[in-house]
Formats: C-alpha cells, structure tokens, sequence
C-alpha cells in the first residue's frame, strides 16, 4: 500500500506524471495515510461497458473508505474578475463511472471527487490546508460523490461537462484530510 520506492530523496509512485495527483499522493504519504494508487493503464472493462477509473482507494479508520478521483484546476482569475474562483467542473462520464465503481466495491466505500487547486495567484489559504510539493503549492479539497451529484448542474451540453454553483460547492467542499478522516 501506498508507499513507493525512493528517487532523488522523494517518493515517487504510480501518479508521478500528472503533478495534481503525484502532489495528492505525495501528501498522503506526507500524512502516513493508506492508500493504493489505480493503475489507469489497467482500465477496467465492466458489464461489456469501458468504465472510467479513478485515481486513488484512500483507507481510513473512521470514516468510509474513499474512491477518489482527483480532479485538478488552477487557482486563478477568470478574465474580468479579480478573484479567483472555485473551479468545479467534472464530466457526466466521472459521475457515472464513480457511480459505477460505488457499486462494485459496495458497503465501506464511498467515491469522493478531489480537486487539487494548484496555488498561482497571491492567494492566502490557511497554512494548515497548504501543501508543498515540487515547489509548488497546493490545497485539497473533497465533496463526496453523493452531495455532488445531487447539486451538480449541467454546464456544458457539448462537453458533457456538469459543476456546482459556487455557494453550493462552498456549502459542501470541505478539506481532505478532514474527510479522510486524518485532519
């Protein structure tokens, strides 16, 4: 589980060409949580049906065991704002495939969407919810499959893209380690 072999003094696992979640492995390790890294070169095949995989199988004590698919954006300014906003956005494929997979492994598991805000602009986030990894910084935030698609909206038809509003992605985002049960 979790922890993989040491290069140039880091850890350095399965995720380590996709820096969102290379930097959400790095900070579960950081934290001695247990996990399993998904091997999206082995994408499953389920009920004749290409179902989309997730990221990481994230255990925990006290809480469910975590399906999580991380989802990366950039903290910064949509043109004509001045603050950056909380970019949310998934594909209705993410919500059915973690549906799917909420399915197969069944009771103690829950799929929880990551996004892993890379941090580009002045912003000032509490220190607790900052992670540094590669010289970058880095904030973890989850909303559970279950409160994400019941307040996910359709955002774009030809995209196939749905979010939460912003209030409501607010109302239920909640730092990583305080769902994982680590925080």
């Amino acid at each position: 589980m979790g922890y993989g072999p040491l290069i140039r003094g880091e850890a350095f696992g399965l995720k380590a060409h996709i820096h969102y979640e290379a930097a959400f492995e790095h900070y579960l390790r950081s934290k001695q949580i247990p996990y399993v890294a998904v091997d999206e070169a082995k994408r499953s095949a389920f009920r004749d049906a290409k179902l989309k995989s997730f990221d990481f199988i994230v255990y925990s004590d006290d809480a469910p065991n975590w399906l999580v698919d991380i989802k990366g954006r950039r903290w910064a300014a949509r043109k004509n704002q001045r603050k950056p906003t909380w970019e949310n956005w998934v594909t209705q494929a993410d919500l059915d495939g973690l549906t799917l997979w909420e399915q197969v492994f069944g009771e103690g598991f829950a799929p929880l969407f990551v996004f892993a805000y890379l941090i580009k602009e002045q912003a000032e986030p509490p220190a607790e919810l900052l992670h540094r990894y590669r010289d970058e910084s880095y904030v973890f935030v989850g909303v559970p499959l279950a409160d994400y698609r019941t307040h996910a909206r359709v955002r774009s038809p030809k995209w196939g893209t749905v979010n939460m509003l912003t209030k409501e992605f607010a109302r239920y985002a909640r730092p990583a380690a305080e769902l994982i049960g680590f925080g």
